[in-house]
């Protein structure tokens, strides 16, 4: 009984000791911790101000929003993360430090490879937001679908279309395909195809065309409009012209066919120039013949 007892004591007197030591250390290092978390709260201040300070600087140099947000994170983290470390290393927990990088870089292997299509759009995100061919306000066409850039994140772009609908596309689909942007240039090529009657007189129909695509379409220097017979349909002779035009979306690209096809046309009326359709020719004769010659047999049998 008295060694049970005794072991009792001796347990906890064990027990006080390390909470003594632990107290002692407390006291020791209490220095180092307040220190150490006034170091982290500045440099969480200092983070929140510069990146602030970054953005406006951003600002002015006319940076898409993109870009700015996630040049301000990734400036964020980093002074955060400098503050932490610093911190580790004010407490002496240098060890700690090694011990935490090195279990950041196993997690983050791991989730690097849960998250391969996630990555992959995030950093196919940051390839987009600083690649000049591509700002918001852009209209763009790609995998399919055309429309103005509204929102280029680190997940995906948000396109509006012409009919006002929004296709949200993943960062990487793009990064991976190719885009035609129409903001990039202001001035694009627009070809008309049409067709003029076997009849017609081809020069003549070459220089009206011309005229009228003239006078509603002013050429700048190293621009021409150039028109090409292409083909003999089964109708009609077939051409193409091609006239330079202020072109940054698609709907100017229709506007602007428009324009040219009513001028086109009221030229060919005012010269009596025939744009043939296809016609098609119904030949009745030897049903008819047919027809007739059932009546005569049996008018002849009766």
């Amino acid at each position: 009984m008295k060694e049970e007892v005794f072991d009792i004591t001796k347990a906890i007197s064990g027990i006080w000791d390390k909470l003594s030591n632990w107290v002692d250390s407390i006291v020791l290092n209490l220095p180092n911790f307040i220190l150490a978390v006034l170091v982290f709260i500045a440099f969480v201040f200092v983070a929140k101000y510069v990146t602030k300070f970054l953005d406006k600087l951003l600002l002015r140099r006319n940076m898409q929003h993109s870009v700015r947000g996630i040049t301000t994170r990734v400036f964020n983290l980093i002074i955060i993360a400098i503050g932490f470390f610093i911190a580790l290393s004010v407490l002496n927990l240098d060890k700690l430090l090694t011990t935490i990088l090195g279990a950041a870089g196993v997690i983050g292997l791991a989730v690097g490879l849960a998250l391969q299509g996630t990555l992959n759009n995030t950093f196919s995100g940051v390839i987009l937001s600083f690649l000049p061919e591509l700002q918001i306000g852009d209209w763009i066409e790609t995998n399919g679908y055309a429309g103005e850039v509204l929102e280029v994140n680190l997940r995906n772009i948000v396109i509006k279309q012409s009919d006002n609908n929004h296709i949200i596309i993943p960062n990487s689909k793009i990064a991976e395909d190719s885009f035609k942007n129409f903001s990039r240039t202001p001035r694009s090529r627009i070809m008309v195809n049409c067709g003029v009657g076997y009849e017609s007189d081809l020069e003549k129909v070459e220089k009206i065309t011309i005229d009228a695509i003239a006078k509603i379409f002013k050429q700048n220097n190293g621009e021409q409009i150039e028109f090409a017979y292409q083909s003999f349909g089964d109708s009609s002779i077939n051409y193409v012209v091609r006239f330079w035009a202020d072109v940054t979306k698609q709907r100017d690209i229709l506007l602007h066919t428009h324009k040219a096809i009513l001028a086109i046309k009221k030229a060919y009326n005012e010269e009596d120039i025939n744009i043939p359709f296809p016609i098609r020719t119904l030949d009745f004769g030897k049903n008819k013949f047919r027809s007739e010659a059932i009546t005569i047999n049996s008018s002849q049998q009766e």
